[in-house]
Formats: structure tokens, C-alpha cells, sequence
């Protein structure tokens, strides 16, 4: 989950995020593992933002987000720094509806578009409000690479970009199937080391898109 931020006319917005926690459709509740602080919103405007916050998910759709934000938020203006109160989301966090269906396999990120300008109310006697206009930008960032060998053969499987020569591997199950994730889209080569005295297998060519998963099925020749 990443911050990014439409401009405003301020010199800082400053917002204390203290926690992020997603909802599924079966009202299961994760809560992430978040880069806890403050973070001024106008440095990550016109493209720039920030990661805020990982996890692993075992659920199929995301129905909601909620934000949980500090007390320590503030606004500068003409280099004044005006305490900014957030009475709801202090209490109960910062509600996000959205609608996103996950698959396995596949690594998302969710941008959160917080609009400074439209998030700061002004309360005519000095002080101001952080009531938060967030949109929100759900997409599939990589895509994943699964197959089959002989059940019961012991493997490493390791799958190898043609462009960075980056590789990553994971491990056969008993059933013989693996499944190597989080792949940024590209075209691999697959490596399927057994144990020996078994000889290696190797497909090249294999293409990742991102939010997708690439069946190559059952290789043969172990």
C-alpha cells in the first residue's frame, strides 16, 4: 500500500498514519504491517509516493480499507504550524470502500490518492480540520508462474528474468506442483532442479503479464 497526494496551497500537510487494516467480504480483518510516522503529503505529489504498508492476504476480495491515523497531525501556512483535528478517524480510522477481487500469486498495490487541498477545512476561528478526500487505485503489479512435475520428486524450482537476470524459486509440493509468485512482467527462463541423480529440466521462454498467472503445465523428462 502506497501515500501519494494531489497539491494544495499549504507549505505542509503533515498526517500521523498509525495503522492500515483490510477488510474482506466475509468480514475477516487483516491488519498490515505499516511504516508507522508522519508524512508530509505535499512531498509526494506529481507522481512521488511512499510505501506505507505490506502484507500477505488469504482472502479473494477487498471491500474495505481503513485508515488509522494519529494525533499528531498538523497543516504550516505562511510557516505557522495549525494542529489539525481528525475526531473520526482517531476514534474508529478513515473507511475506504473499494472493490478489488484478488488472485493467488499476484502482488497488488493499492495507491492511496490523499487530496490535500480538498482534505483541509478551514473552521473560521483559527483552526483547521483534516476531514480526508482519499481515492483510492487498485492494480496487479506482477504475475506469477505455476506448474507440475512426477509427484513425490523433490525439487527446486527457480524461474530467471531475460531481462534483469533477476531469479526467484520456491519449492515443489508433494503433489509435485509449485507456483513461483510476485513476478514482474517479462519473459523467464524456468530451471526445475530434482534431486539426483535426476537431471534438471529447463523451459525457456515462459511469459509473465502482470495480474495473471502463467500455467506451463506438466514438464516432463525428470
Amino acid at each position: 500500500m502506497r501515500l501519494t497526494d494531489a497539491p494544495g496551497p499549504y507549505d505542509e500537510v503533515n498526517v500521523d498514519i498509525q495503522g492500515v487494516e483490510v477488510m474482506g467480504e466475509d468480514g475477516k480483518t487483516v491488519i498490515l504491517n505499516v511504516k508507522k510516522g508522519i508524512y508530509n503529503l505535499l512531498e509526494l505529489s506529481n507522481g512521488v509516493d511512499v510505501l506505507i504498508a505490506t502484507d500477505s492476504l488469504e482472502m479473494s476480495k477487498v471491500t474495505q480499507i481503513r485508515l488509522i491515523l494519529g494525533a499528531e497531525n498538523t497543516v504550516v501556512l505562511d510557516n505557522v504550524t495549525y494542529p489539525l483535528s481528525t475526531p473520526s478517524a482517531e476514534q474508529s480510522g478513515l473507511k475506504l470502500q473499494v472493490n478489488q477481487s484478488l488472485k493467488e500469486g499476484i502482488l497488488y498495490s493499492v495507491l492511496l490518492d490523499f487530496d490535500a487541498n480538498k482534505s483541509i477545512v478551514n473552521l473560521g476561528n483559527g483552526g483547521y480540520q483534516l476531514k480526508p478526500v482519499i481515492r483510492t487505485i487498485e492494480k496487479a503489479t506482477s504475475g506469477s508462474i505455476k506448474g507440475m512435475i512426477t509427484p513425490g520428486v523433490m525439487a527446486v524450482v527457480e524461474a530467471k528474468s531475460t531481462t534483469t537476470l533477476l531469479s526467484y524459486s520456491t519449492n515443489v509440493n508433494e503433489n509435485g506442483e509449485f507456483m513461483v509468485m510476485g513476478l514482474p512482467p517479462g519473459i523467464y527462463t524456468i530451471t526445475v532442479t530434482p534431486t539426483l541423480p535426476l537431471l534438471p529440466v529447463i523451459k525457456t521462454d515462459v511469459v509473465v503479464t502482470a495480474g495473471l498467472t502463467t500455467d506451463i503445465g506438466i514438464l516432463v523428462g525428470l
